[in-house]
């Protein structure tokens, strides 16, 4: 898939309301889901959290936090958490759309942002919560054949969690979940 194929599912879909309000008890966040072109195809631009951090330690994720009250609307939290994580400036950054918000379990109303990266970007990592970037192609991660479900018991119900492989490592958990709403998203 090329840009110009990922941007046409996108192009009629507008970036989330700048001022959407959190569901009841849910703390409004936004993660960037930052894809760059290369010559073999789209990859997508991961993180693996340090491991000393309190909450999730050293899983893969995107980008992201929760929104801070200075923040215009959450667009603006992905781009800003995206610069403190990375280093990457959102002069660098060109957003496409918005996927569907997701709830987590840790009480988060996330807001997936997906956005194209400049081929060129450099990676100034916060020691304090990045422990590792590195890009995945992308039609690795949206092909259905590498989504492994998890289905667990939950006091309302049963809840699937779905694991991506990646080299030594699974992406997992909220991740995967974003990943694989935007496989549905294209493919729809």
């Amino acid at each position: 898939m090329t840009s110009a194929e990922l941007l046409t599912r996108f192009l009629l879909q507008r970036p989330a309301s700048a001022h959407r309000l959190a569901l009841a008890g849910l703390k409004p966040a936004a993660v960037l889901i930052p894809l760059v072109e290369r010559p073999e195809g789209l990859h997508l631009l991961l993180t693996r959290r340090s491991a000393a951090l309190r909450h999730h330690p050293g899983q893969i994720s995107f980008p992201g936090g929760r929104q801070d009250p200075e923040d215009r609307d959450l667009i603006h939290t992905a781009l800003r958490e995206t610069e403190e994580e990375l280093g990457i400036p959102p002069s660098q950054i060109r957003i496409i759309g918005s996927l569907t918000p997701l709830n987590t379990v840790s009480r988060y109303d996330v807001l997936p942002v997906l956005a194209m990266l400049d081929p060129g970007y450099g990676l100034t990592l916060s020691q304090d919560e990045v422990a590792q970037a590195f890009e995945v192609p992308l039609a690795h991660v949206l092909d259905p054949g590498q989504h492994i479900a998890l289905s667990l018991p939950r006091a309302d119900g049963r809840h699937t969690i779905y694991w991506i492989p990646w080299e030594q490592s699974f992406i997992w958990g909220a991740t995967a979940s974003m990943i694989r709403q935007l496989a549905q998203h294209i493919s729809a």
